[in-house]
């Protein structure tokens, strides 16, 4: 497995794409103006409680109020509104919780009115970005991610990734932390701690204890309501420290000052791998260069596109998804109809879990699969779907296929999807089309099944396309027709037809009769 990220900067946003084997399965994006980005902690005010949903409302500077749950107040609350107060008046600088003395925890079925009252100050961190009409989720238990561990504040559990199964490995970690961890400060084991020396943990701690005092140390110098007190670090740096692995080859940026800045981060947590970030200073832009624009522009409609004719139909209600899973016009050597629904569903179950990733969609997604007939053909192809979704860092759920045949997921939504307009004006007229990209991948997947096919083989192949296209594959050297005669070792006339739109095409043989698959 190889894996490469490809990082575009612009003057308004950072654009970051995950290939694997060059192929696309995550893409993110920094808007410089996130105010309210996931990690970030704010000094904020309540503004009201509602007992009706057992929650507060929160300004934490957005247009719409944060929402405090009472589940996520944590048990140590009083102890953190304690803690707030003296170190905001300066009658404590034990900001590595010492000698400080914790209240009683809070209930576990109370009211949140019991607890806060309107315009009482608290800390709260962002849990979910704004999405959509609703503001942020937030939370009052508080966490500092670093690259092999999460320092929580206030506790002192120990809690490792379920990821790591080997129960020696376990239990070593549990063991190391455990003897550098400071007093009522509690930790989360990632799972890319597996394996690594106690020098290495302990020197993520003492980034994230670092991190952690500078922040209480700005609390005396609020004054106003509400503050950021502490940011999660610059987006660049957060994906590598939740992605980052050995089997990164190449990470290629488009920008002098972002490449020195992700080259020191690399250089801080696996400082063999720095030479593996490189400036990209090229006339051909970033994306077109490693294909992510072509993937993107391919992947980001509502129909997607699969090998051997298949295809995902997307769609979005404001309650949940909706993917289905069609076969389309093939025709394959399967000896029966459930053979095939299991080789479509197989290759669909692997593109769903990428589409999942790259759109980083949330919420409830339903999968109408192809019926299968078999049980234990429904129970390989679920147990493939979780082995596809096992390197998604999203936290999931799948449950079984149901009796109609489908596949109900749930995946947490802590940021809004990525949407990417994959259409573009009609030139032919009002409205919009396909992107050209899209169109091409059409044409060439159907040639691809007219040469394989036994009765074509020799007959002549025309291309009827509208006048546009027709230009665009015949374009340049090699043009697009030169690499289908290396290819396809078939030359494919193509004829403009001023009578078809824009998305119209049609293969044809010599009698002009049309050539099916």
């Amino acid at each position: 497995m190889n894996k490469e990220l490809i990082i575009r900067s612009n003057s308004s946003a950072v654009d970051f794409a995950l290939l694997k084997d060059g192929k696309l399965i995550e893409l993110n994006k920094e808007v410089e103006d996130n105010k309210f980005s996931v990690g970030d902690i704010f000094y904020a005010k309540v503004r009201k409680s509602v007992s009706g949903l057992n929650a507060a409302f929160v300004n934490v500077g957005h247009e719409k109020d944060g929402f405090l749950h009472y589940h996520d107040l944590g048990p140590k609350l009083p102890s953190v509104l304690k803690f707030i107060k003296q170190v905001s008046t300066g009658k404590t600088r034990d900001y590595l919780l010492k000698n400080f003395k914790f209240e009683a925890e809070i209930e576990k079925t109370g009211k949140v009115s019991d607890i806060l009252s309107s315009n009482q100050h608290v800390l709260v961190q962002v849990v979910k970005e704004p999405i959509s009409t609703k503001g942020p989720r937030i939370s009052s238990e508080l966490s500092l991610a670093g690259r092999y561990m999460v320092l929580v504040p206030f506790s002192d559990r120990i809690s490792i990734s379920q990821k790591i199964e080997d129960r020696e490995e376990k239990n070593r970690l549990k063991r190391l932390v455990k003897s550098i961890r400071p007093k009522n400060f509690g930790v989360i084991i990632r799972t890319v701690a597996q394996d690594k020396k106690v020098a290495e943990l302990d020197a993520d701690l003492q980034q994230l204890l670092v991190r952690w005092k500078k922040m209480c140390a700005s609390l005396q110098k609020i004054d106003r309501f509400p503050t950021k007190v502490l940011s999660e670090i610059n987006r660049s740096s957060s994906i590598l420290r939740d992605i980052f692995d050995d089997s990164f080859s190449g990470i290629h940026v488009d920008d002098k000052s972002l490449q020195e800045e992700v080259q020191e981060y690399i250089e801080t947590i696996a400082p063999k791998k720095k030479d593996i970030v490189k400036l990209y200073n090229q006339s051909l832009p970033i994306f077109e260069k490693f294909g992510v624009e072509r993937q993107i522009k391919t992947s980001f409609g509502k129909t997607v596109s699969m090998q051997k004719g298949a295809y995902l139909v997307i769609e979005h209600t404001e309650a949940l998804h909706v993917i289905d899973v069609n076969s389309g016009n093939r025709s394959n050597k399967a000896k029966s109809q459930e053979e095939t629904a299991m080789e479509v569903n197989m290759i669909s179950a692997t593109e769903i879990a990428r589409q999942l990733r790259l759109r980083d969609m949330g919420g409830i997604i339903v999968v109408d699969f192809i019926d299968l007939g078999s049980s234990e053909n429904r129970r390989k192809l679920f147990e493939h779907l979780r082995t596809e979704m096992s390197t998604d860092r999203t936290k999931h759920k799948i449950l079984p296929p149901s009796k109609f045949g489908l596949i109900q997921i749930t995946r947490q939504r802590v940021r809004p999807e990525m949407k990417i307009k994959t259409k573009e004006p009609n030139p032919n007229s009002n409205g919009e089309v396909e992107a050209p990209i899209v169109l091409l991948d059409k044409i060439n997947a159907e040639l691809s099944k007219i040469t394989k096919h036994a009765k074509h083989q020799n007959k002549k192949i025309h291309l009827h396309v509208h006048p546009f296209v027709a230009a665009y594959l015949n374009q340049g050297f090699p043009s697009i027709r030169t690499h289908w005669w290396f290819e396809h070792k078939r030359r494919i006339k193509i004829i403009p037809r001023d009578a078809f739109q824009y998305l119209h095409y049609r293969f044809v043989d010599q009698n002009n009769k049309i050539l099916s698959v």
